[in-house]
């Protein structure tokens, strides 16, 4: 089947999994009634709802080599669907176009042992920006294992795939090193346990393919005689076209709009079902739910491009605003990465109360983290602070003194032995082993933590929305208002 027709046919499916008959309780009334209180929203956006956008991505990504990288046609395809979507459920939706710079892998990797016996496969991770090719040749390492030399390569023969070290310089050093002795192709070996997951930087272009493979195996092939390999690599470098996808309530005053983001793309590696396909999937099921909800504020949902390229695409949205238009953005919700596996319920600490990091958040960011803490509370559930680093989509809305904030469940960071009293899970463990890998699948999730944060989502856009007849706000929020439980407990401890 052709790719675009088989991309078609995975979105109508899944739009018809999205839409397919609920139970009595979450009727097809949630997506025609004002939902205008806490009570009625949190009850519609369900788990179930948020699950099947996330079966989406996952067949998306399946249709599409693995993943759904920014300017990839799994790329293109989930954005096809969100707006299928958003559109479906009432929004007129806007696709904002733009180009980067950008690195993917066409077709998945192969590094194969051919001699001596036995014959195989090699497990192995392509680095970033790595060149194509197709070559079968003679294994050899240079003189110096770390080939960050010139001299290192003195005799190499020419045709032959270098295998060499990591370390002591940079990885694009040692790609132009093996290239300019005639190497065919690079294989790098770690210097500690693990995978590597590098990159040889945008700036790479020589046509070499460069993999790597741990230090176990890696070691293992510099001690056998005679070995010859084949190495297979298919990738894209260029300039890419993707799409943010846009979408606003009717309802809502113009001048003072909410904005509601989470990246759609994913990395290279894998189908990124919790990064960021727990974001995308809280924020499409509260859209779908908000659509005939009147509401104080505006709200304008945003899924975003090229983030894994580096924010590219909220940076492109808000620079191709006036001064103006960016003035009616009273605040900003991100959502990156809301299921962890092994998770901790983190909030943007908005006022910098933690003291690490960056520093707060423009004015009206403390209001927004109140909120979170508010909703928390109100499960009896502890949360942490966690710093505005710069490394998702809320960063350019703070370069630009918008109010932001969010929540989050971690990422490569380790889950401390504290942390798994308070929350259960592994301590010593990523928040997501699967971080950034090829197994971020539709299992990669834990349940609880992304239907707890799903109603967050919900919860946070409703507050800062405002239901018509709510009392007007100035620029950013002002003030909170719990879900009924949380009247009888707002003086329960607060972690941090």
């Amino acid at each position: 089947m052709h790719p675009r027709r088989l991309a078609a046919l995975t979105i109508a499916l899944a739009i018809t999994a999205v839409y397919a008959p609920r139970p009595a309780a979450q009727s097809r009334a949630c997506e025609i009634r004002p939902n205008n209180t806490a009570e009625k929203l949190l009850a519609c956006v369900t788990l179930k709802g948020v699950r099947a956008h996330q079966s989406a991505l996952q067949a998306i990504a399946d249709a599409n080599n693995g993943h759904r990288t920014g300017g990839s046609a799994g790329d293109d395809a989930s954005a096809d669907y969100a707006q299928a979507v958003l559109e479906r459920a009432g929004y007129t939706v806007t696709r904002q176009t733009f180009q980067f710079q950008t690195f993917y892998q066409r077709t998945p990797s192969l590094l194969e042992q051919i001699a001596p016996a036995p014959a195989g496969p090699v497990a192995n991770t392509i680095l970033s920006y790595s060149g194509s090719g197709d070559v079968t040749a003679a294994v050899v390492a240079p003189s110096g294992v770390n080939g960050c030399q010139a001299a290192d390569f003195a005799g190499f023969p020419v045709g032959s795939i270098a295998l060499i070290s990591r370390g002591a310089c940079t990885f694009a050093i040692k790609g132009i090193n093996a290239f300019n002795a005639g190497a065919a192709g690079v294989v790098m070996y770690n210097n500690q346990p693990g995978a590597i997951y590098g990159t040889l930087g945008n700036t790479f272009s020589l046509d070499i393919p460069f993999t790597s493979v741990t230090q176990a195996v890696g070691l293992q092939l510099a001690s056998t005689s005679g070995l010859v390999m084949r190495l297979r690599v298919d990738t894209f470098r260029g300039l890419a076209t993707t799409t943010n996808v846009l979408a606003e309530t009717n309802a809502g005053d113009p001048s003072s709009v909410v904005m509601v983001g989470a990246h759609l793309d994913s990395v290279n590696a894998g189908p990124g079902i919790n990064d960021n396909g727990s974001g995308v999937a809280a924020v499409l099921e509260t859209a779908r739910m908000l659509a005939r909800t009147p509401l104080q504020n505006r709200v304008r949902f945003a899924l975003w491009g090229a983030e894994e390229s580096g924010l590219i695409g909220s940076r492109f949205y808000l620079n191709s605003l006036s001064a103006e238009e960016r003035g009616t953005i009273a605040s900003y919700l991100n959502f990156d990465m809301i299921g962890s596996p092994n998770h901790v319920f983190f909030i943007h600490d908005g006022d910098d109360s933690d003291q690490v990091g960056f520093g707060p958040g423009p004015d009206g960011s403390d209001e927004i983290e109140k909120i979170f803490e508010g909703f928390y509370q109100s499960r009896g559930l502890p949360f942490k602070g966690a710093d505005f680093n710069g490394r998702s989509d809320y960063a350019p809305f703070i370069d630009y003194g918008i109010p932001s904030g969010g929540v989050l469940t971690g990422a490569e960071g380790i889950k401390t032995a504290a942390e798994a009293a308070m929350w259960g899970g592994t301590a010593g463990a990523a928040y997501d082993p699967c971080y950034h890998q090829a197994c971020d699948t539709f299992d990669n999730v834990n349940l609880t933590a992304l239907e707890v944060n799903a109603d967050a989502v919900a919860f946070a856009t409703l507050q800062l929305a405002g239901p018509r007849g709510a009392r007007p706000r100035a620029r950013g929020p002002s003030h909170v208002v719990l879900p009924p439980q949380a009247q009888a407990d707002e003086h329960s401890p607060v972690f941090q």
